[in-house]
């Protein structure tokens, strides 16, 4: 350190090289030379000194921090200066720093920062926070005509046609009526533009709605109804309880404790307080804050966490809460954990989008063949833009109206299907992604689950009780309750010194009925579980809770907790008799089967963890003053706490294939002496300041040691109707399932086995929790080794898999045919579908039913919400939305199949009717000398693309090729569809060649037959033109319906009225030529046998190879309907 700095930066440099070329990084000794020289000699810019910390930390260096800051100085000092430094390269530089410093001015976010928030003084705010109000809307008045065309003409179709449209302005270059090219094209945009408005304007009712909702909110003058989009920062508002049935996933919050004390509402203006809040943030699991108050002596700091926080949207179980605001809008936890949704684009659009190119390249390549054989005469260039013109039907504008509404048609028989109630398309432009998926990504609880836990099974040990022996347990309880009722009636003195006697006294083998006594106990003490009760007497809390003391059998008692499993315990223990009444935070009160209030003290509460995988509870017993330790959690977790057994390892395996979430309860008798040393030492490693969460820890594990082992405990997450049936079809039609869920591991590899997502031949292999790369590695490569198993996989484990092995992970776990994602969270679940999209470019589908699915689905290319318990969240952000999950089987069998069959049909026939009369045309430009006139006029050329052929080919959409009933009983047959074979290169140049060899049938017949009546050419190939088209469209129909005949004999109809009208369109080239249509001339024989010929050699070809096909070469699913 005592060096110059330039000494000291070489030797660094050296350092580095040497130890590269020892093999640990290449890195050439030519670049230390020059970043030598690059010191010294500051000619040249681009050996830029911003290596320089990136090799150190590769190596991990040590080195001053001040070095990084004066190096740049030290170079400065020897730049050029003026006119020099300007000429060599400097005006590069100004603009370049110019330009980032009006892109960053554009781009400037408002910085986030932390906050002080006086209470009901919105006006004492000392910034602008945004407005409380939700904005989903894409365009605003301004944007929605750019924003829209832009969408439109993002595609090569459309802006082709934008081209072609404006280039007949050009008088040299205009080939027929202006409305020929702009009328399609008017009507495309104007479609789409009224369906984004409509979609827009919903999106701004459905805004307006939940901005103008009414809060009640606290102020001087009382309460005061004001809307969502008019609450600020610092508004007192006013939350209370709302009844929402069935809601299982309640929070215990806390409220600030200074405050409770205040005589009135109103006393919350008159004192001087505020609270200090972080800055807006992503987590939702974590605040800091801090409550103040000023006008108390002393000043009253409280410090303020996530259980003194409420959410936007959140409702109250009981009793009512006056919350201060302290973010809105866009600074909310909810609206900065949403992602803007992305514009979905099917596949089907993409692989069309992809032909339009190849079909332009034709059209291209087809021009300049008939300019090169025209000799490049005169304005040659001219003639080839007038050649692009004519041929410009190659490329269809219809394709995108035909698609749209056949989307659209889709849609509505998806909505209308009544084997599927209740289904909602809220975007209807993929719909033949359904047909197309590969990867199924699915939510665990309220998706395959029902949430609701129904308690199943009791296991003592040496006697196991199922559903259909509950009342023996009642008896024992009944009985071993009433005794105790005696003993504690006829003895009056106190228990403690029998007590003492008792517990020297050597052990006795305990009786069931006390085991079940002791265990049912247990399980009415040992929970986080509240009991609710509807207050008759009035909204404050002092009167439910006066209420709740004179009167517990109220009928109207709810439990509330954050665990559903654990309300299933707590109603099971209140079925046999023992029943939780009430609780607070310092004491719990039950009840006995004969009435008896047994109260409970709360000592200590240990919540559940992820880490843990348990919970505890230290209670003291009112009666006795007997200190008890009860503990539950997973066996995995309690094996090695419990006193040694041989039945608890082998218990939890059988009922873990039973399909049961099971729990192990345990519990340890404390001496007054013991506790106190444990509460001693426990306040002690809360107050530590470093490694608090493990020194606390630790002394919890102090007390978990030899506990006794009461029960195991079985309950069952009902599975939601028709499951297993819905995955056994889907892996049958070949799509992998993934289940990705926030619960624990077991539970997931649990719900695995019974929902048969993973098949009962099918080994799981849980992969170890790895939090290195070392181990990573190993446990990569141990899973490697395993063939045809399911993957179980933490969210942690996985996040450092993907850090350092991404594709080898993403590889390993395509392989498998399913795999279980636990302990995700909402960012991590959208990343996988990401991951899934990026390395096996394959189409995903996500399912889920909460919020917590929302980044998931949206992240999918085709999302699936389920209107559940958890709200209508995932289902309003979702593509598609249904009301249960065996639906999903019928929307992609059947809606999926149909809807990609038929788009794929339709497309390729939209491309030929263009091809056909291209290729006419081209046969007629080459006939007349290679001349750049169009073969058909104005209203020919549009009622062809329309009211000719529109009906008939559009048709397509009502076809099928397997029956519903076949396409679910064989779901084998979706396989076909995910390998894209109806639409593909290979079909599309067979329609290719079907268009060549029917248009130079069509005009050469006409060019042949009519020799001597040449002039009424046009009239003649026309008609055989329209009779082929109608023809084609009975060839490519694989099952008919009465509409699709309706709309041959309506399409044939009108052509045939049409003719009176339209006479003199159908001469050649302009009407200017004089040939017009003669009347006697088509009613004669010889015009009509004529085009018959044409018509039959154009169609009857292709009928033969479609019968021989199908009798030599038959697709699969023809198999099964014959």
């Amino acid at each position: 350190h005592s060096m110059p700095i330039k000494e000291r930066t070489i030797i660094c440099l050296v350092y580095f090289c040497d130890r590269r070329h020892r093999g640990v990084y290449c890195y050439s000794p030519a670049i230390a030379k020059r970043l030598y020289f690059s010191l010294y000699q500051v000619e040249d810019e681009s050996s830029h000194l911003d290596e320089m910390p990136l090799m150190m930390s590769e190596e991990g260096f040590e080195n001053d921090e001040s070095d990084y800051h004066t190096l740049p100085r030290a170079r400065v000092s020897h730049r050029k200066r003026g006119l020099e430094w300007f000429i060599c390269g400097g005006w590069k530089f100004l603009c370049a720093s110019c330009c980032d410093w009006l892109i960053n001015i554009c781009r400037r976010k408002k910085e986030l920062k932390a906050r002080t928030v006086w209470l009901g003084c919105p006006e004492k705010c000392e910034e602008k926070y945004p407005r409380n109000a939700i904005k989903n809307q894409k365009y605003n008045f301004f944007t929605f005509i750019p924003g829209v065309l832009y969408e439109q003409f993002k595609f090569f179709l459309n802006l082709y046609f934008l081209v072609v449209s404006c280039s007949q302005f050009v008088p040299a270059l205009k080939i027929g009526y202006l409305y020929t090219y702009w009328a399609p094209l008017g009507f495309v945009l104007a479609v789409t533009m009224v369906r984004e408005a409509v979609d827009e304007f919903r999106r701004y009712q459905r805004d307006k709605e939940m901005n103008s909702q009414l809060y009640s909110k606290l102020t001087i003058r009382g309460k005061v109804q004001v809307k969502s989009s008019d609450i600020q920062v610092g508004d007192l508002i006013i939350v209370e309880k709302v009844d929402l049935d069935g809601e299982t996933d309640w929070k215990l919050k806390v409220a600030v404790s200074c405050t409770q004390r205040l005589p009135a509402l109103g006393d919350l203006f008159s004192i001087s307080a505020y609270v200090y809040a972080q800055k807006p943030q992503l987590d939702i699991h974590s605040f800091e804050g801090t409550f103040t108050r000023e006008d108390s002596d002393p000043t009253v700091h409280e410090s303020l966490s996530i259980e003194n926080t409420l959410w936007a949207s959140t409702v109250v179980a009981s009793g009512t809460v006056i919350g201060v605001v302290i973010y809105t809008g866009k600074e909310t936890r909810s609206v900065m954990n949403t992602s803007n949704p992305k514009n979905k684009v099917g596949l089907l659009d993409l692989e069309l989008n992809q032909l339009t190119k190849a079909l332009f390249l034709a059209l291209v390549a087809l021009s300049i063949v008939m300019v090169t054989l025209q000799g490049f005469v005169g304005p040659w260039y001219r003639n080839l833009f007038r050649f692009l013109l004519l041929f410009s039907y190659i490329i269809p504008i219809s394709l995108r109206v035909n698609l749209d509404m056949g989307k659209a048609a889709y849609g509505w028989m998806i909505m209308k299907d009544d084997n599927i109630p209740g289904t909602v398309v809220r975007t209807s432009t993929i719909p033949e992604e359904l047909g197309r998926l590969v990867y199924l990504l699915t939510d665990k609880t309220g998706t395959l689950t029902q949430n609701e836990m129904i308690f199943k099974r009791l296991h003592l040990g040496t006697v196991s009780y199922g559903t259909d022996t509950m009342d023996e347990i009642q008896n024992h309880i009944v009985n071993s309750y009433s005794q105790m009722h005696s003993q504690s009636s006829g003895n009056s003195t106190s228990s403690t010194p029998s007590r003492k006697v008792q517990s020297s006294a050597p052990k006795v083998r305990k009786t069931v009925s006390s085991r079940i006594h002791e265990a049912v106990k247990a399980i009415a003490l040992c929970h986080n579980v509240t009991p609710v009760y509807e207050s008759h007497a009035g909204v404050t809390g002092e009167t439910e809770y006066a209420e709740v003391d004179q009167n517990f059998s109220d009928e109207n008692r709810t439990y509330q907790a954050s665990s559903p499993d654990e309300v299933a315990l707590v109603q099971w223990t209140e079925s046999v008799g023992l029943t939780l009444v009430n609780r607070d935070l310092t004491s719990m009160q039950l009840k006995s089967p004969g009435g008896q209030i047994l109260t409970y003290y709360i000592l200590q509460v240990f919540p559940f963890t992820s880490e843990s995988k348990r919970m505890g509870i230290i209670v003291r017993d009112e009666s006795t003053g007997e200190i008890t330790f009860y503990m539950k959690g997973a066996d995995v977790a309690m094996s090695t706490i419990v006193q040694y057994n041989d039945w608890l390892e082998e218990e939890c395996g059988n009922m873990a294939r039973e399909g049961l979430r099971t729990l192990v309860v345990a519990k340890k008798s404390l001496t007054e002496e013991q506790y106190q040393d444990f509460e001693n030492r426990y306040n002690q490693a809360k107050l530590s300041i470093h490694d608090r969460a493990l020194k606390v820890a630790a002394v919890v594990e102090s007390l978990e040691r030899e506990m006794e082992l009461l029960c195991l405990t079985g309950v069952e997450d009902q599975l939601q109707a028709d499951v297993r049936p819905t995955l056994e079809m889907l892996r049958n039609a070949g799509i992998k399932i993934w289940m990705l869920t926030g619960d624990k591991l077991e539970t997931a590899t649990c719900i695995a086995k019974s929902s048969h997502l993973v098949s009962r031949t099918q080994d799981i292999h849980i992969f170890r929790p790895v939090i290195s790369r070392g181990e990573a590695h190993l446990e990569l490569n141990a899973f490697r080794r395993k063939h045809d198993c399911a993957l179980v996989i933490s969210g942690d484990s996985l996040e450092v898999c993907l850090k350092y092995y991404e594709h080898e992970f993403v590889e390993l776990a395509c392989q498998c045919p399913a795999v279980v994602c636990c302990r995700c969270s909402p960012t991590q679940k959208a990343h996988i579908v990401k991951l899934l999209q990026h390395h096996t470019g394959k189409r995903t589908c996500a399912i889920g039913d909460g919020g917590n699915d929302v980044s998931m689905i949206q992240a999918a290319d085709c999302g699936i919400g389920i209107e559940g318990k958890e709200g209508k969240q995932a289902s309003l952000a979702a593509d598609f939305s249904i009301t249960q999950f065996k639906h999903i089987g019928r929307l992609l069998m059947v809606h999926g199949r149909n809807s990609y069959k038929r788009s794929a049909a339709l497309g390729q026939f939209v491309m030929h009717r263009g091809l056909i009369i291209s290729t006419m045309q081209a046969v007629f430009s080459s006939v007349f000398y290679f001349a750049s006139i169009p073969l058909y006029q104005g209203f020919l050329m549009v009622g062809y693309a329309t009211i000719y052929t529109m009906f008939p080919v559009f048709s397509l959409v009502l076809d099928q090729d397997v029956k519903p009933e076949m396409a679910l009983l064989y779901p084998e047959l979706y396989k076909d569809l995910t390998k894209g074979r109806s639409l593909s290169f290979k079909t599309f140049l067979i329609w290719v060649l079907i268009s060549i060899y029917q248009g130079g049938i069509l005009m050469y017949g006409a060019l042949l037959l009519f020799e001597s009546e040449f002039v009424h050419v046009v009239a003649i190939s026309f008609t055989a033109l329209i009779l082929t088209e109608l023809l084609m469209v009975a060839l490519t129909i694989r099952t008919w319906h009465w509409l699709m005949v309706v709309a041959e004999f309506f399409s044939l109809g009108c052509y045939v009225a049409s003719l009176a009208f339209l006479n003199e369109y159908f001469g050649i080239g302009r009407v200017s030529f004089g040939a017009f249509l003669d009347v006697a001339f088509i009613t004669t024989v010889t015009f009509l046998w004529k085009v018959s010929a044409i018509t039959v050699v154009s169609c009857l070809p292709l009928y033969i190879l479609k019968y021989l096909k199908r009798k030599f070469s038959p697709p699969s699913y023809s198999k099964l309907t014959s």
